[in-house]
C-alpha cells in the first residue's frame, strides 16, 4: 500500500527572507526610520502585507532585525580586516580602510546604518544595541593591540584601552565624512595616516 505524504499546511513562502531584509535596509537608508511606513516596506521588500506582518512583524521589529543582520555582517568583515595575520600597523589601517570602503560602497547609501540612521531612533532597545556594538568594536581593537604587545610591536605600557576607543572613533569619523560626500580617495589616504597616529608612543 502506498501512503501519500502529508502536505504542509499553508502556502509556501514565495520570497527570500534574507533578501527581503536586505531590501528593507535600503528602504530605511533612503527615508530614515521615522519616514518609513509599512506601505514603503511592503513595496520595497516585495512582500505582501499579511506575509510581512506574519514573518517579520511591525516596522520596529523589522528595523531591529535589519540592524542586527547589518551589524553581524559588517562586524564580521571588520574583524577579518583587523585580525588577519599582518603587522599591527597594517591591521589598524585595514580596519579603517574597511570603514571607508563599506561607507562608500557603490550601490549603497553613503555612511553606515548604525551610525547615520539608528542613533536617531528613539527606542531603548535600539540604543542598547548600539552601545553594546560600540563596546564590542572597541574590545576587538583592544585585543589586537594586546596581541601587538605580545609580539613586541608596541611597548607594554601602550595605552591599549584609550587607543582602541580612538580607533573606533576614527572609523566613525571617516564614515560620517563619507556621508557628506568626501571622496573615497581622500578618506583612504586619511585612514592610512590615522593608523600611523594611533601607534605613536605614549607620552611620558
Amino acid at each position: 500500500m502506498i501512503h501519500k505524504s502529508a502536505r504542509p499546511r499553508g502556502r509556501p513562502r514565495s520570497f527570500d527572507e534574507t533578501g527581503a531584509l536586505e531590501k528593507a535596509t535600503q528602504v530605511f537608508w533612503s527615508k530614515g526610520y521615522d519616514g518609513v511606513t509599512i506601505d514603503d516596506l511592503v513595496e520595497g521588500m516585495g512582500v505582501g502585507r499579511p506575509s510581512l506582518y506574519a514573518v517579520f512583524g511591525d516596522k520596529r521589529a523589522i528595523f531591529l532585525r535589519v540592524l542586527r543582520a547589518y551589524a553581524e555582517r559588517k562586524g564580521a568583515s571588520a574583524a577579518k580586516a583587523l585580525l588577519s595575520p599582518q603587522s599591527l600597523r597594517d591591521s589598524i589601517a585595514g580596519f579603517l580602510r574597511y570603514a571607508v570602503e563599506s561607507a562608500t560602497e557603490k550601490g549603497s547609501a553613503r555612511g553606515c546604518l548604525m551610525m547615520c540612521v539608528a542613533p536617531l531612533v528613539d527606542d531603548a532597545e535600539v540604543q542598547r544595541f548600539l552601545k553594546s556594538s560600540a563596546a564590542s568594536g572597541a574590545a576587538l581593537v583592544e585585543r589586537r593591540f594586546r596581541d601587538g604587545i605580545s609580539e613586541r610591536e608596541i611597548p607594554s605600557n601602550f595605552p591599549v584601552a584609550a587607543r582602541a576607543i580612538q580607533v573606533t572613533d576614527l572609523a566613525r569619523g571617516l564614515t560620517m565624512r563619507a556621508q557628506i560626500g568626501t571622496p573615497r580617495k581622500t578618506l583612504l589616504k586619511d585612514a592610512e595616516q590615522a593608523a600611523e597616529l594611533v601607534l605613536l608612543p605614549r607620552r611620558v
